[in-house]
């Protein structure tokens, strides 16, 4: 008599399985050759190899020229209380508000428990070009003693401003707040995004590599060094959310 076998069938697992989540949120930050971002993600699972999102994001940007100097010893040497760290010959701080829309694509399925994905993460979309007028502590005799007043950039001050003798430091952030320009511009992005963690419902990630601002004319960040209408940057940083 032959005996019977029973053949169970085999069991799917899918306590890792990317494609059993649908969309991730994230927060991103990090830094690049030119300043800072902070950002946030919301991404569609398509499928466990392709995700696209929509990305916003907001961060610095220098000119490569921007020098920052101290003149802590001058101003006690003539009894100065302000001796703030300043860039010379800076006019205007520059920052971005981007928004993009994008798309991860992943080589390779991430291993069970502690394997790394790699993606390539690429994005474009519209650029919000912002300047804070950069104003800087003067200093003033006013035939008694000596004074401090702050003052921006402009022809009637360009003498005092650029003065390293006049110069006591950098005034408040706040100086300057209310007087905001606006220019309008187009951001791309492309990079690696390594994606890694025990828990695929949580979203860990390295992300590292190119991105390219360009604006409707150039950024009027330095006084007398010359200026650009575009930002080639290269950058890392990390990405934190979750999956549902």
């Amino acid at each position: 008599m032959i005996g019977q076998t029973t053949i169970q069938p085999r069991q799917m697992d899918y306590s890792y399985s990317g494609v059993l989540y649908t969309e991730e949120q994230s927060f991103l930050g990090g830094i690049h050759s030119s300043g800072f971002n902070i950002g946030y993600r919301k991404g569609i699972i398509k499928k466990y190899y392709l995700t696209t999102y929509y990305h916003i994001d907001f961060g610095s940007l220098k000119h490569p020229k921007e020098y920052h100097q101290s003149l802590r010893t001058q101003s006690i040497l003539h009894n100065i209380p302000s001796a703030n760290g300043f860039v010379y010959g800076k006019q205007n701080s520059f920052y971005a508000l981007r928004g993009g829309l994008g798309a991860k694509r992943y080589f390779s399925e991430k291993a069970k428990r502690k394997g790394v994905a790699v993606a390539l993460s690429y994005e474009a979309g519209p650029a919000l070009g912002i300047t804070k007028p950069y104003y800087l502590d003067i200093r003033k005799y006013d035939g008694d003693r000596y004074k401090i007043e702050a003052e921006r950039y402009s022809e009637e001050t360009k003498a005092d401003f650029l003065d390293l003798n006049s110069i006591a430091g950098s005034s408040s952030f706040l100086k300057g707040i209310t007087h905001l320009g606006i220019i309008p511009g187009i951001q791309g992005k492309a990079s690696l995004n390594f994606s890694f963690g025990e828990q695929e419902q949580f979203v860990k990630a390295l992300e590292a590599g190119m991105l390219i601002d360009v604006y409707a004319r150039k950024i009027p960040i330095m006084v007398e060094t010359p200026n650009t209408a575009y930002f080639i940057n290269f950058y890392v940083g990390v990405e934190i959310g979750k999956r549902k």
